[in-house]
Parts: C-alpha cells; sequence; structure tokens
C-alpha cells in the first residue's frame, strides 16, 4: 500500500484524465479528478492532497498558474507537471515554481509516480537520441519569450528577427524531438 495515497489528477482531457485515475487506482491510490484551475484549486484547498498531478496547457489558466496557487494553500503537496508541448523554459519555471518533477506525455502511472519520489530505478534506462536543430531553436525561442514576458516585439529584438517572422515560428507546434 502507497505511504501516500491521495493524489489530484488535473487535466482537461477527460479520456486521459479518466484513465491515469484508474491506472493510480490500481496501484493503491486515491484520486480525485479535476478539469479545470478551478477545480483543481479547490480540491487542493478542501483536501491538501499529498500529491498533484498537472496538466501545463488548459483552457483559462494553466497548470503553472494552478501549481503557484495550489502550493500557497497546501505547501506540503507534491507536484508533477506533464504537458504535451514540453520546453525547456516551460520546465525551468515549474520547477522554480516549486513542482517536484516535469514530465512531457505520453507518460505511464509508473513514470509519473517515480517523478513523484525521484525513482527511476523501476525502468530500464534509456539511450535518447539528441534534440533536432528546429526542437533546440522552438526550445530557444520559447525561452527567451519567457525571458521577455512573452513580448513578442522585445522578443524579436533579442532574437535578431523580424516581429511577423517569430510570430509565424510562434504559431507552429514544438517539432518532434
Amino acid at each position: 500500500m502507497p505511504e501516500n495515497k491521495r493524489i489530484l489528477v488535473v487535466d482537461d482531457d477527460q479520456r486521459f484524465r479518466e484513465r491515469l485515475c484508474r491506472a493510480l487506482e490500481r496501484r493503491g491510490y486515491t484520486t480525485v479528478a479535476a478539469a479545470d484551475f478551478t477545480a483543481g484549486l479547490r480540491v487542493f484547498a478542501d483536501l491538501r492532497p499529498e500529491m498533484a498531478v498537472l496538466d501545463l496547457r488548459m483552457p483559462g489558466k494553466s497548470g503553472l498558474e494552478l501549481l503557484v496557487a495550489g502550493l500557497e494553500v497546501s505547501p506540503e503537496s507534491r507536484v508533477v507537471v506533464l504537458t504535451g508541448y514540453g520546453s525547456i523554459a516551460t520546465a525551468i519555471e515549474a520547477v522554480k515554481a516549486g513542482a517536484t518533477s516535469y514530465l512531457t506525455k505520453p507518460a505511464d502511472a509508473d513514470e509519473i509516480l517515480n517523478a513523484f519520489t525521484g525513482d527511476g530505478e523501476k525502468k530500464p534506462a534509456q539511450d535518447f537520441p539528441p534534440p533536432s536543430l528546429a526542437r533546440l531553436e522552438w526550445e530557444h525561442i520559447n525561452r527567451v519569450m519567457a525571458d521577455c514576458d512573452n513580448n513578442v516585439s522585445k522578443a524579436a529584438r533579442r532574437l535578431g528577427l523580424h516581429r511577423r517572422t517569430l510570430q509565424r515560428k510562434l504559431q507552429k507546434f514544438p517539432p518532434p524531438q
């Protein structure tokens, strides 16, 4: 039986949220599901969960905003931020805000549970290829945007790009790693 039993799962994708909750429950945890910032913050305040898994991108306020607000009302909670749009900039931002770990989707229940403890021994080490140049460029652009408080004109000057060129690059999805 797990030592810390209650896990909050906040994700706007209902199918993923339900599937993850079932997988965690099969491992002996009690789960509480929420679909957005407001419901997630309510659970943080009412139940003070030992652990929480937060999706980064949700309609309305983001998972990073929920991370900050949730830790204000429940500072003892350990939080893993989960996203399908991972970047170095958002990972750094999440960890600075208090996240225990940051994972990119797809992540299974065991990977998420390992992220809470930092125990990566349950899964064999994998040899990941280095990221592509397009991926590095995308991450660098997003890091500069975060440093410039998402001001496109300021970031474009810093990057030495025309503002419209930067806007076109920002509209693209992240390239595969």
